[in-house]
């Protein structure tokens, strides 16, 4: 059975869960040793050789995003990669089901396998790639378990400058944002329903773990979802590239002392006609004339989430 099968017959293998009949163990790594009164954890670590090998569903086919984006939620899983960023994973609390590792990077990672206290699969490159379907460069997966989201009032409360997405569907942009976020110091992210996923191996990527530094939520309702935020006090911004709007830094100034709450629309289209007309003000980021002589006449989603982020926050202080 391959494990695409698997997959539709919710037999992913993670920590905890029955894994099918394959190799035993072939070296066990232990902590401390539990005679010395120190508490020991036992990881096995296994060597995988077959690419079909059942107990690697969780990893199957990470390139083909249709497949990953639903699987990923519909099994309560997500994929992290290499060792900095599977460490900060570890850090925010999210429980790891199973490491894949490299040959080459077992060593380095022994710490972090005996820490997470699941199964370490150790498989060859050129079997690792056949099962992702990339070459895995950094040596180190990690299929990790997902957490229930909270509420978006929950993850507001107490921030006074945070940022909503309407509708990004590139998980690299999202990845990235989240990271200008987490850098520049905006209290958390809200997602409207369609956005990409910030737990998508690729946002996770990019993102050099940021999406596990910045609390964020995803809306539930995207026709009142504004309305929600504003009655919790936030001032709505939405980011344009139209030059005839308000300049950004200086709304912010004007906004110092209250709750702002920055929209960004999607790669193509921008912000919906809708959420335009919901938001409290227009603001743009201010091009040079050389550059919209030039016919420049904006930026794309992540460096204007960048400027807007430092804007967002200095205005603040």
């Amino acid at each position: 059975m391959t494990p695409i099968a698997l997959f539709g017959r919710r037999m992913l293998c993670g920590a905890g869960a029955s894994a099918p009949p394959g190799p035993a163990p072939q070296l066990r790594l232990a902590g401390r040793d539990p005679r010395a009164g120190q508490t020991g954890r036992v990881t096995d670590v296994i060597r995988v050789d077959d690419p079909g090998d059942p107990r690697l569903a969780d990893y199957v086919r990470l390139t083909d995003s249709s497949l990953r984006t639903s699987l990923e939620a519909a099994h309560g899983l997500f994929v992290a990669e290499g060792e900095k960023v599977i460490t900060r994973a570890v850090g925010a609390g999210y429980p790891v089901r199973s490491l894949l590792v490299t040959p080459d990077r077992m060593a380095g990672l022994a710490d972090l396998a005996r820490t997470c206290a699941c199964p370490v699969y150790v498989t060859p490159h050129d079997v690792a790639e056949r099962i992702t379907g990339y070459r895995v460069h950094r040596g180190a997966l990690a299929s990790m378990a997902r957490r229930p989201l909270p509420g978006v009032g929950e993850v507001v409360a107490g921030h006074s400058r945070i940022l909503v997405l309407e509708d990004l569907v590139d998980h690299g942009n999202v990845g990235a944002i989240f990271r200008c976020a987490a850098a520049l110091g905006v209290g958390a992210v809200v997602l409207a329903p369609r956005c990409a996923d910030p737990l998508y191996r690729r946002a996770v990527k990019v993102s050099m773990g940021a999406v596990f530094a910045i609390p964020y939520a995803r809306m539930t309702d995207w026709y009142g979802g504004l309305a929600a935020l504003r009655a919790a006090g936030f001032r709505l911004l939405a980011l344009v590239p139209d030059q005839s709007a308000a300049a950004l830094d200086r709304v912010a100034r004007l906004a110092a002392a209250g709750r702002v709450a920055l929209l960004l629309g999607s790669e193509g289209d921008g912000l919906s006609s809708r959420w335009l007309r919901e938001a409290d003000e227009s603001v743009c980021i201010p091009m040079s004339p050389q550059a919209m002589a030039l016919g420049v006449d904006s930026l794309n989603v992540v460096a204007a989430a960048a400027v807007a982020c430092h804007a967002l926050l200095r205005g603040a202080s």
